[in-house]
């Protein structure tokens, strides 16, 4: 199917985007439906230019733009089904034990009060605080080879303080609570292993890592983790003990007081020896920093009487010495016989997503989106991943990367006119 006489795919590619897409099809109910979600991904796929609905119908060639802006914010069908696809395509190309899912977050600078979500918030594109929209995202990647599997926006307290205004941007009812970053990273994350997503390990920034109810809802469900931490993390040595564990009638103690005080990351990893690790080739050769990792107890447990927070379980402390002189520290919860040149591979796998934020953007028109509601903006960004999801198997397919072969780099293109 073609509409338009102004933008087309080169023929193979057309036929093969249909096929592609088919199982997202099937899921989209209506025939009406079947016709706009190509449309819509052909202009995402389109040349350079807004990827908003109006100069995107303009160059597939049709004659208005209204059925367009009608698929992507219509509340009358459900796009969870779509999302279940593009997790299950995504995991066909990248998924499997060696595989990691990187939690992040990537802010679109907005104008105005009215667009869903908009408030001044720290933007990362910007790296400062701006009024701009902030999604949650989730991207799959093996072998640095990425697939973003989730992007969902965060609401601040300006919005989830008034209902009014949710109700008039159309936010579910179930999404006017207000959320942490973390809470809504998990209840992704509970959505990607329901739809069947394989990954060995969540990553995630400080952001999320410095969370404790995020480490240890991804310890509830069992998940191997390595996230970003502040310096100023509080840690206990692993030889470090509680006094008194129990009282003289054997009950365990309510106010038990650890034997050693517990010390920044950064105090603790001053004490360790650093080693240059190299952990993948950039384009000036291989990148690397000098890394440093001990076994500590992270001091999140509950507090005792003198408000001290008593120690949590033992994990990795990781810091990294970039050669800038810049110092980033880091948890793992991974076994503990891993060695540091592994800590080191897993903890920088994180970069794949910083690839899929800009290829999204600049190539995919996802803070393009101009209208105002919950439901197109989350459209809109559904069909984005689904864009680049189609040219991420392209390049592999062209490459012969199959995924038995562990895929190495893949960085999609928007298809030229």
């Amino acid at each position: 199917m073609q509409t338009g006489t102004f933008f087309t795919l080169p023929r193979d590619v057309d036929a093969d985007l249909d096929k592609w897409l088919e199982p997202f099809l099937d899921e989209t109910g209506r025939s009406t439906r079947r016709k706009w979600a190509p449309l819509y991904v052909r202009g995402l796929l389109g040349p350079d230019g807004p990827k908003s609905i109006q100069p995107m119908a303009a160059r597939l060639g049709l004659p208005g733009h209204d059925q367009l802006h009608h698929f992507v914010t219509s509340p009358a069908w459900d796009d969870a089904p779509l999302w279940r696809v593009l997790a299950e395509q995504a995991d066909r190309q990248v998924g499997g034990e060696d595989a990691v899912l990187v939690v992040d977050d990537t802010g679109n600078p907005k104008k105005g009060t009215a667009s869903v979500g908009v408030a001044p918030q720290y933007c990362g594109e910007l790296g400062k605080t701006a009024n701009c929209q902030v999604l949650v995202s989730l991207t799959l990647a093996r072998g640095e080879v990425p697939v973003p599997v989730g992007l969902r926006l965060f609401l601040p307290v300006a919005w989830t303080d008034d209902p009014d205004r949710c109700a008039a941007a159309g936010v579910p009812e179930a999404a006017r609570t207000a959320q942490t970053k973390p809470e809504i990273a998990l209840a992704e994350i509970d959505r990607l292993i329901e739809a069947g997503l394989h990954f060995h390990c969540v990553l995630a920034d400080a952001g999320y890592g410095s969370s404790p109810v995020f480490r240890q809802g991804l310890d509830e469900r069992e998940l191997s983790w390595a996230v970003g931490i502040a310096c100023t993390q509080l840690v206990y040595p692993t030889t470090v003990k509680l006094r008194p564990t129990r009282t003289p009638t054997g009950r365990p103690a309510k106010h038990p007081t650890p034997n050693r005080p517990p010390q920044t990351a950064a105090a603790m990893l001053n004490k360790q020896r650093w080693r240059r690790i190299s952990w993948r080739n950039g384009t000036k050769g291989p990148l690397s920093a000098r890394f440093a990792a001990v076994r500590v107890r992270v001091a999140d447990g509950p507090l005792n009487a003198e408000n001290t927070r008593l120690p949590g379980e033992e994990v990795w402390l990781v810091g990294e010495w970039r050669d800038s002189g810049e110092k980033k520290y880091y948890l793992a919860n991974l076994p503990k016989q891993t060695s540091l040149r592994r800590l080191a591979a897993i903890i920088k796998a994180r970069w794949s997503c910083e690839q899929v934020h800009q290829q999204l953007k600049q190539e995919l028109g996802l803070g393009d989106f101009e209208g105002r509601s919950w439901t197109g903006l989350h459209r809109h960004a559904l069909m984005t991943c689904i864009a680049f999801a189609y040219l991420q198997h392209r390049r592999l397919r062209a490459a012969g990367r199959e995924k038995k072969d562990g895929p190495r780099r893949a960085a999609p293109t928007a298809l030229a006119a």
